[in-house]
């Protein structure tokens, strides 16, 4: 993680509070995908993942039956194998990893062993160019604290005055 990412995610935990009441009122705006949809646009044009993997490195996506049986093929297991290898069921009852960070994260360069055959859930990831944006702005608000991206649109947003 570079020190311009570190920097927004410290932005982010010393922001908690503030933050978490602005996505309360984010509820409310309208035009907020349009909004949300440009940052992301504009951010993940200069901003490369692989110099990061947080999310990849301190949370777990939610599998899916269809990620399970897909990536449980391309590793010549069977589903069964992989969940008890590689997954539990959490408290919301989803599958997601035993173990942070991810065991297909290759710590040295960031990259997934899995990319190709990677859980929806990463592949959507940090989900800030989704449709109906009010719809996930608690989970969003989340991923202030682990994706330096979404803090860094926080900031934006508040200097928008949103």
């Amino acid at each position: 993680m570079n020190e311009e990412q570190k920097k927004f995610l410290e932005l982010a935990k010393k922001n908690k509070k503030v933050n978490k009441k602005m996505f309360t009122r984010l509820a409310r705006k309208k035009n907020l995908d349009t909004h949300f949809h440009s940052m992301h646009e504009e951010l993940f044009e200069k901003i490369d993942c692989l110099t990061c993997a947080n999310c990849c490195r301190t949370t777990s996506p939610i599998w899916r039956d269809v990620d399970i049986d897909r990536i449980s093929k391309h590793l010549n297991m069977r589903p069964s194998e992989f969940t008890t290898k590689y997954l539990h069921i959490d408290e919301d009852n989803d599958w997601v990893l035993n173990q942070s960070p991810c065991a297909f994260l290759n710590l040295d360069d960031n990259k997934c062993s899995i990319y190709e055959y990677r859980p929806k859930a990463c592949r959507e990831y940090p989900h800030t160019d989704r449709k109906n944006m009010t719809q996930i702005l608690d989970l969003t608000f989340r991923n202030t604290l682990v994706c330096p991206a979404v803090a860094e649109m926080a900031e934006k947003l508040k200097a928008l005055g949103e």
